[in-house]
């Protein structure tokens, strides 16, 4: 049958529990500011009765463990909408830069320095005998060919930019995977006895979450507590170990770039989101789709307004001379040719030889109206113009897909610390209830130790 003393067992097992409690609670304050925490409670149960004649007698209560109040689900969600938002976050950051570059309307920009070049055929088709209309023709052309350099060159080292922060961005992923498998190792060995590593568990999701921005990643769970990691179908972290991704080059010289493949071997990995995806593509999609289009504008020009020029005449009778050097038809080095750069007289300008005659210069000038771009549908200031309108369109596609992804994201995490984040408010009034039954099980101890003190020292002395 219960006894006093068993009272007093009661009551020490309410107080363990209820510190417990507070503890737990003083522990979820401290952390409320802490990035990737998830609040904890404590699970109580009765302990086992004693049986009575008069029925089971309760002994009290006993905490069985600490849990996480975690909802899996938002978890993944989140981490999806993550990778989303990374890749076009990184989509808006190399777009936006450029477009900086094309800074377009602008009186230095490459289409005012095309306009002005037509001008200056136009201007010297007026005066075809001016030596000064020539040099003029020269500098805008110069001006021109540098707009060209200038803009490649910028594309290229923007290119060559974004390579750099792959491959630095492969080193977060790696610092990232070998974090988590220590943290898988700990986790385990924390668990043998069947707790909870719950503040360890958080740091791993932490750094999950983390991953996730840069790389898609899949997560399983194992029996023993730690968690598999994947990208695609490969494991980056299994259990204890993990598996490091790198770079090698390909191509040579300027064009090489790095390709992410699994270390030590020459297999690519599938990167299907994350802010990698979104260098990657960047990297090998839109700066080259640009850079090949300046090529094909620098094409175009030099073999149009040569094949014309090749046509007539300069001052001293001379004809079939190239204007721009034929040997370098790219943005990256289109240039006058030495001929018309060493002497501005040998502009072909007339078409019969005789001077005066202004009808080369003029079908030159009418070259920036003719459809020598896009199978012949497009003029070559119209190409431009769509390249631009083009910049503009992707520009504005990223920044608003990464203000849609942005406010998703920021909607699941709100939906997500509604579970596992802490509240302030909810603490402290959670910290008074387990106070009060605190200080009820401390005056049951009270009153059993009164109790006992009657029976040892108060009973048995009658008549003495």
């Amino acid at each position: 049958m219960a006894g006093l003393f068993d009272g007093l067992e009661l009551g020490k097992r309410a107080l363990s529990t209820h510190q417990l409690w507070l503890n737990t609670i003083g522990h979820n304050i401290a952390n409320a500011n802490t990035p990737g925490y998830t609040r904890q409670r404590v699970t109580t149960t009765t302990t086992v009765p004693y049986d009575t004649r008069f029925g089971p007698v309760g002994t009290g209560v006993t905490a069985t463990d600490i849990y996480q109040v975690r909802d899996l689900f938002l978890n993944q969600q989140y981490r999806q909408e993550s990778q989303a938002l990374g890749q076009w976050t990184s989509m808006e950051k190399t777009m936006t830069q450029i477009e900086a570059l094309f800074s377009e309307p602008n009186d230095n920009s490459l289409s005012n320095q095309m306009d002005e070049f037509w001008n200056a055929w136009s201007d010297l088709a007026t005066n075809p005998e001016s030596l000064a209309a020539r040099s003029a023709l020269k500098e805008q052309t110069n001006l021109m060919t540098s707009s060209f350099h200038r803009l490649y060159n910028q594309l290229s080292d923007l290119k060559k930019s974004v390579n750099n922060d792959i491959e630095l961005s492969v080193q977060q992923v790696n610092q990232l995977s070998t974090e988590l498998a220590s943290l898988n190792m700990k986790i385990a060995r924390s668990e043998l006895g069947g707790e909870n590593a719950n503040d360890l568990r958080d740091k791993r999701n932490y750094l999950i979450d983390q991953l996730a921005e840069l790389v898609n990643v899949n997560v399983a769970e194992q029996e023993n507590g730690t968690a598999t990691v994947y990208i695609g179908s490969l494991a980056i972290v299994d259990g204890s170990e993990s598996f490091n991704i790198g770079t090698y080059k390909a191509g040579a010289g300027a064009s090489a770039i790095s390709e992410i493949v699994w270390e030590g071997s020459t297999k690519g990995v599938k990167i299907l989101s994350g802010q990698i995806k979104g260098l990657l593509d960047t990297r090998d999609e839109a700066i080259p789709k640009y850079m090949q289009a300046l090529d094909d504008m620098a094409a175009a020009l030099v073999q149009n307004v040569n094949s014309q020029h090749q046509t007539g005449y300069g001052l001293d009778g001379d004809t079939g001379l190239n204007f721009f050097d034929a040997n370098y038809t790219s943005a990256a080095n289109i240039k006058l040719a030495d001929d018309i750069d060493n002497d501005v007289s040998r502009i072909a300008v007339s078409l019969s030889g005789e001077v005066g005659d202004n009808r080369n210069a003029l079908a030159i000038a009418e070259l920036r109206n003719a459809r020598l771009m896009s199978r012949g549908t497009a003029t070559i200031s119209e190409f431009y113009s769509g390249l631009i309108g083009l910049v503009g369109v992707e520009t504005s596609t990223a920044v608003s897909s990464r203000e849609n992804y942005e406010l998703l994201v920021g909607q699941i995490e709100n939906s997500r610390q509604s579970v596992q984040g802490v509240s302030l408010d909810e603490e402290m009034t959670q910290m008074i209830k387990y106070q009060q039954a605190y200080d009820a099980a401390a005056r049951v101890i009270t009153v059993m130790d009164e109790a006992l003190d009657t029976v040892i020292n108060g009973m048995g002395i009658v008549g003495r």
